[in-house]
């Protein structure tokens, strides 16, 4: 059974991967577990798994088969259903990368609410996009870029690629935000912009769960975890 008070939570997970004839595990039995408006910041070094279990909390992978399981909101998720792995993602989870993954022919302001276009057609897609678009400027405004909406991303730092990321992980107003190494890419005065924009976000009672290798950046988190021999210690 799940912990009740987490929102999210990996338990025993295992996962390995197959390179050609030869198996690589990475998670040998992880376990994590995070409350509602934490802020949990997960390190290790390199290839420790890190990002492995960001993505099987997110979704993005599964863990072996049989081996470990995946909570959200006390369900159960049912990773072998497409259909609901795909709500679950685009919903209840936003997903914040090292690199920003924007689509160079859109607009800001068309990256930031794509993820508020998917799925359906006729008046309740046409109403959800709507919101959506209210909620990416809404959010595009709060973070400085209201005269950056017509601009595509290759007209932009990389600062504000990711406040454009951030606000586009954000448009379904999530209940938990993944961040794989979010200031990674960018310099030291940057990156502190880019946490002190997560800091505010958390304050207004969003979850976060965020990898890194920099101690400085884990330090802003409530919460630090460290993943060692395939396992969170």
């Amino acid at each position: 059974m799940a912990d009740s008070a987490a929102i999210i939570e990996a338990k025993e997970v295992r996962k390995t991967y197959t390179f050609g004839a030869v198996d690589v595990p990475v998670l040998l039995g992880a376990s994590l577990a995070v409350r509602e408006g934490e802020w949990v910041a997960v390190l290790g070094s390199s290839g420790s798994g890190k990002s492995t279990l960001l993505h099987l909390l997110g979704g993005l992978d599964r863990p072996d088969s049989g081996q470990g399981e995946i909570w959200f909101g006390g369900e159960r998720l049912q990773l072998s259903s497409g259909r609901r792995v795909d709500a679950y993602r685009n919903k209840s989870i936003g997903f914040v990368f090292q690199f920003y993954h924007l689509l160079p022919e859109l607009t800001v302001l068309e990256n930031a609410l794509l993820p508020g276009l998917v799925g359906g057609i006729g008046p309740a897609a046409r109403a959800r996009a709507k919101e959506a678009e209210a909620s990416a400027r809404e959010l595009l405004d709060s973070f400085g870029l209201s005269h950056r909406l017509r601009h595509r991303p290759g007209q932009l730092s990389g600062g504000e690629r990711q406040r454009v990321a951030i606000a586009r992980a954000l448009v379904n107003r999530p209940r938990v935000l993944l961040a794989d190494e979010p200031t990674g890419n960018l310099d030291a005065t940057t990156g502190a912009g880019i946490l002190d924009l997560l800091t505010a976000r958390h304050r207004a009672g969003l979850t976060l769960v965020m990898v890194t290798h920099d101690q400085v950046v884990a330090a802003r988190a409530t919460r630090t975890v460290r993943l060692d021999a395939g396992r969170v210690v």
